[in-house]
């Protein structure tokens, strides 16, 4: 198809303004799909996604609309809207020319909205502004315009009004995307240049390779080459989402699709490497994505240590599909052999859990989240320290430092004062104040990531009523006052329960800790000592008491001096226990601390 007539466009928003029914609608109008295959939220086919009723994976779709007696090729790309897949968002901006920004009109521009904005913004991409649900009673489409442009500086004054859940408006949505939106800009009979924007494994067919076609022409059956990896493979066949998996004989210049080639190895293929002809002209890499900054680490341990290697299958297979998952091995005296993963949030975390559990069938233990931090010795050097057990002796390092997030809330303006005192609370330094509308007010605020993915996400949708939006970027690493926390059963560290703290919160959080191992730990036929340490200072304890077995319930009566004798015995035979015995910590005692119940 000539270029002219193609347009890569997304659609970019704030986690439910509509990105998804928007795109059922686009579905609708085209005829891409027929009424009776026809349900909400077509393209998340995860069932995740849809118990959730979030989007997490991007995907693509091609579909065909008619303007003025002339055919064109719409390729649509529907992106997530939390803060946690926003790699994804960014892998697919890259293959696109243009993004429609919806934005809800009774809720008005979410943190979200202005962070997706800026990443299309930075693309040079055009920007079409539009207002979703003008249905609702409680709309104010006016005020959101407004919004739109104190906030992100995007003309908004001929944003297009449209309701996406009953497709008033949506015609004009499309006949825009045509008029403004740009036509790639590729030449089909230059060397094959092609973007891998994301790649699914499929039992029988191997991987699929997700595609954008920047120049040249993609035939059925060429034999292709990735440009990092060096691999040369067969394209055994090619094809178009619309929306289910359509083969054809070429893609051209500017088109989206997808790749099938009996790619067996998850390692022969990295999303952001080119595709070029083999034995063709050689051509440039094409400029492929940045490696995501990982903001959450957490530890995952198979509860049978026998599945350690189908945990690794696993994660293997998902890190293809979501390239902002990473793993390596881990051990842990406690819990055995398994893997500390790195994810963009705690919601990315939670989701890679799941999805081990469900689609793989993986019973595991997943420590509590925590954060990267470096040390930095005297002549300057860094060293990252991913884990409490890799942090050497104080003595031997000049700095502890830490990742500050820049964080952006938007809030109500009645809710100001308890947000602020919350960002305080939790060691936040203030930056700026905007007003967005005489209602609504946005607040930016530098704040350590540890602190961020402890509680301070709950405690701001709490005092805000579910009202307040949150979204962050990493500034850096900076030092402050940090030690670690290491907590003590019968004087034995437990590896599994250490954690990196700032020194004004150790006693707190070492006593919650203790609590709530001193009710999970059951009893034993000795006394257990629970401290929680500091070095070698200890700052809080608690104590298990020992269970006592009734040893004199056989004298009846008699001399008082022979229950003292049995006693005695009993007394003795506890004080060698002591020193001999191992205390047992049940796997619910481990959960019951790393998964921070009680915040």
């Amino acid at each position: 198809m000539d270029t002219q007539h193609i347009r890569n466009f997304s659609i970019i928003a704030h986690i439910d303004h509509g990105k998804s029914t928007l795109a059922d609608r686009m579905l609708e109008l085209s005829g891409a799909v027929e009424k009776r295959d026809m349900r909400s939220q077509i393209l998340d086919d995860m069932d995740l996604e849809r118990e959730r009723g979030i989007t997490i994976k991007a995907r693509a779709v091609t579909i065909e609309h008619e303007v003025d007696g002339e055919r064109y090729q719409l390729n649509l790309i529907d992106t997530p809207g939390h803060v946690d897949f926003s790699y994804e968002v960014q892998k697919s901006l890259q293959a696109c020319e243009g993004a429609v920004l919806l934005v809800d009109a009774s809720q008005g521009v979410e943190a979200q909205t202005v962070a997706n904005a800026y990443l299309a913004v930075e693309q040079n991409m055009e920007i079409l502004p539009v207002l979703n649900k003008i249905d609702l009673a409680h709309a104010h489409a006016d005020e959101v315009a407004e919004e739109i442009e104190n906030s992100l500086a995007i003309e908004a004054t001929d944003a297009l009004h449209i309701s996406a859940k009953s497709g008033a408006g949506c015609d004009a949505v499309l006949d825009r995307i045509i008029e403004r939106i740009p036509a790639p800009q590729g030449d089909p009979r230059a060397p094959l240049q092609a973007l891998i924007f994301d790649a699914v494994y499929d039992e029988y067919r191997g991987i699929i390779v997700y595609l954008r076609v920047f120049n040249g022409t993609l035939r059925r059956r060429a034999m292709t080459r990735m440009v990092g990896t060096g691999k040369v493979y067969e394209a055994v066949e090619i094809g178009r989402f619309e929306p289910t998996m359509t083969p054809s004989e070429e893609l051209g210049a500017g088109e989206v699709g997808y790749l099938v080639s009996n790619i067996k190895r998850l390692g022969d293929v990295r999303v952001g490497d080119t595709i070029t002809l083999d034995k063709g002209p050689e051509v440039e890499m094409l400029p492929g994505y940045e490696e995501p900054a990982h903001m959450v680490f957490a530890d995952f341990y198979p509860t049978n240590p026998g599945e350690f290697e189908r945990l690794r299958d696993a994660l293997e297979t998902l890190s293809l599909s979501d390239s902002a998952l990473s793993f390596q091995p881990e051990s842990s005296d406690a819990l055995g052999f398994g893997f500390r993963c790195g994810f963009l949030g705690l919601l990315h975390m939670e989701i890679i859990q799941q999805r081990l559990e469900r689609e793989h069938d993986l019973d595991m233990i997943q420590t509590a989240p925590s954060v990267t931090y470096h040390i930095r010795d005297d002549e300057g050097k860094e060293t990252e320290i991913r884990s409490p057990g890799q942090l050497p002796a104080p003595d031997t390092f000049a700095d502890l430092m830490e990742p500050i997030a820049r964080t952006s809330m938007l809030t109500p303006v009645e809710f100001i004062g308890p947000l602020m005192q919350i960002a305080s609370d939790h060691r936040g330094t203030f930056v700026r104040q905007e007003h967005l509308s005489p209602t609504r007010v946005q607040l930016v605020f530098d704040l350590p990531m540890a602190e961020i993915i402890y509680d301070f996400y709950d405690k701001l949708k709490s005092v805000t009523r579910g009202y307040g939006t949150l979204n962050y970027e990493l500034l850096g690493f900076y030092a402050d006052d940090l030690v670690r926390l290491e907590i003590l059963v019968n004087g034995e560290s437990v590896d599994a329960l250490s954690s990196i703290v700032h020194r004004s919160q150790a006693d707190y959080r070492g006593r919650q800790t203790l609590k709530r191992l001193r009710k999970e730990i059951p009893r034993h036929l000795f006394e257990v000592r629970l401290q929680a340490a500091i070095g070698s200072r200890i700052i809080a304890r608690e104590s298990i008491a020992a269970l006592r077995k009734d040893v004199t319930a056989k004298c009846y009566g008699g001399d008082i001096s022979r229950k003292r004798k049995l006693l005695e015995k009993q007394k003795k035979g506890k004080r060698r226990m002591r020193q001999v015995g191992n205390v047992d910590i049940p796997q619910k005692a481990l959960l019951a601390v790393l998964g921070g119940e009680e915040k």
